[in-house]
């Protein structure tokens, strides 16, 4: 392959995606991995610390099971709004200022929680940080998507989404010995330091020129490639970079919104298959994992008991989303979510049944470590999957709403189980956990496609109405358009 200087009079003849997709994996793209992992972390810590407080929270205010359910539930109703939003002001205003605005808000909204008064304005509080944080995740999975290459990217994402279970480990910790001491308020107060980090998003993290390009900015858009570029070269000890290659048209911004464009031919069963998964999907989970502390309390163990043994079952989401983020580009996405759903649904029921009939706290626990690692898996093919259904234009209105679909379904989960665990007990809370994860996996199975190997480009322009991508990568994609 012949080399070229990565100077901008050759690669401007090629657009962002191409110049891109062609650079090595480097040190630059670890940074802004890092970035952006970490900004999820934070955002995670936050939404695992109501699983480690909610019991503290009903005992001081008095609220019976349907009432702390509502607790727990009103940051799902925040993000479904935010995330809605921030699909579609990231596609009209760009990735970058959303990203770092949602920082923010969550930041805010975590010290103002810690200031409740009652529960009426906590809740109003948590539906703020919700809010911030359904801003947050869809655009970190879009912005990351689109910087890295497709041959990393299934990879990349799904590691990012690993932060999730740390955030959600170091929650449990943060609570295990700031609870007892100091209360649930001074836990939400220290979670609302990490929001100064929007300073290093600021400073280090482009905007997506992808982005840039489809909005017909094309000089931003090349002189943050060449940036980019430039820095990929430095990381690597290059001095030219390969011509990059034809992989698809350059973007162009269509006329009609976002949101139309996500129930397009080419979107409509994508579009269909991906609400039903994020819905249901979340639904099990955020029902399940949002009661495991308060769940047990219930069971008669003390609060530091309760808190250490669900961070100890958390752990088994480490191994699960490592998994996963190598399974995505072994196996692919599809499978992938699949396994992952069904395993889950699974060792669901299986732990429902363990805590149903009393065993003892090492099966209870080995039970729930199986169950988190499929879980996390779980969340690491949904990340990677659901940014890679859709076309610059519509990337983060897509991944918006179906996280905004699922949040619906974690808004509804809390609740769910509040009302059920009165009349059916533990194990009933399990199976629907298990029977939600069962029709997410219908749901991949019967309507969704393959994008393992594909570039983004090349995937927003196949119209199949048959669910299969029309060529299997990247190379049927050039002779296609070659």
């Amino acid at each position: 392959m012949r080399n070229v200087s990565a100077s901008p009079t050759t690669a401007s003849r090629a657009s962002a995606a191409a110049r891109l997709e062609r650079l090595p994996f480097s040190g630059y793209h670890k940074l802004i991995f890092l970035i952006i992992a970490l900004a999820f972390f934070f955002d995670s810590v936050d939404l695992g610390t109501m699983t480690f407080v909610l019991g503290s929270i009903k005992k001081e205010f008095g609220l019976s099971s349907a009432q702390a359910g509502l607790v727990a539930s009103a940051s799902f109703f925040g993000m479904t709004l935010g995330a809605a939003a921030a699909g579609l002001l990231a596609d009209r205003f760009g990735r970058r200022p959303v990203f770092q605005w949602s920082m923010v808000l969550w930041g805010v909204a975590s010290y103002l929680c810690s200031t409740a008064h009652d529960v009426n304005s906590l809740i109003v509080y948590r539906i703020l940080l919700g809010f911030g944080m359904g801003m947050e995740f869809p655009i970190a999975q879009a912005l990351l998507s689109e910087f890295v290459p497709s041959a990393q990217r299934g990879r990349m994402v799904a590691l990012m989404d690993g932060f999730w279970p740390l955030g959600f480990i170091t929650a449990g910790i943060v609570a295990y010995f700031v609870l007892p001491a100091l209360g649930w308020r001074t836990v939400f107060a220290l979670l609302a330091i990490p929001a100064v980090f929007v300073l290093v998003v600021r400073r280090i993290v482009p905007e997506s020129p992808r982005w840039l390009e489809h909005r017909g900015r094309l000089a931003d858009a090349d002189r943050v490639v060449s940036e980019v570029e430039a820095r990929v070269m430095r990381s690597v000890g290059l001095s030219s970079l390969p011509a990059p290659a034809l992989i698809a048209s350059p973007a162009v911004s269509h006329r009609r919104g976002a949101l139309r464009e996500i129930w397009s031919r080419a979107y409509r069963r994508r579009t269909v298959m991906v609400w039903l998964l994020w819905f249901f999907a979340l639904l099990g989970f955020y029902g399940l994992t949002s009661w495991l502390g308060a769940l047990l309390q219930q069971a008669g163990f003390a609060v530091t008991k309760s808190v250490l043994y669900t961070v100890l079952i958390s752990l088994g989401g480490i191994p699960g989303f490592l998994c996963a983020a190598w399974l995505v580009e072994r196996w692919g996405r599809k499978p992938t979510c699949i396994a992952s759903l069904v395993g889950g649904g699974v060792m669901a029921f299986a732990y429902g049944q363990t805590a149903l009939h009393g065993a003892s706290i090492a099966l209870l626990i080995g039970t729930g470590l199986v169950m988190q690692f499929f879980l996390f898996a779980m969340w690491a093919a949904l990340y990677t999957y659901t940014p890679e259904l859709y076309g610059t234009g519509a990337r983060a209105t897509g991944s918006g709403f179906a996280s905004a679909v699922g949040r619906v379904g974690s808004l509804i989960g809390p609740y769910v189980v509040g009302v059920v665990l009165p009349q059916f007990g533990q194990g009933g809370v399990f199976t629907l956990g298990a029977l939600s994860f069962a029709v997410a996996a219908v749901a991949v199975w019967v309507l969704g496609i393959e994008t393992k190997d594909v570039s983004l480009e090349a995937l927003s322009s196949v119209e199949d109405g048959n669910g299969a991508v029309a060529g299997a990568g990247d190379k049927a994609w050039e002779k296609q358009v070659n």
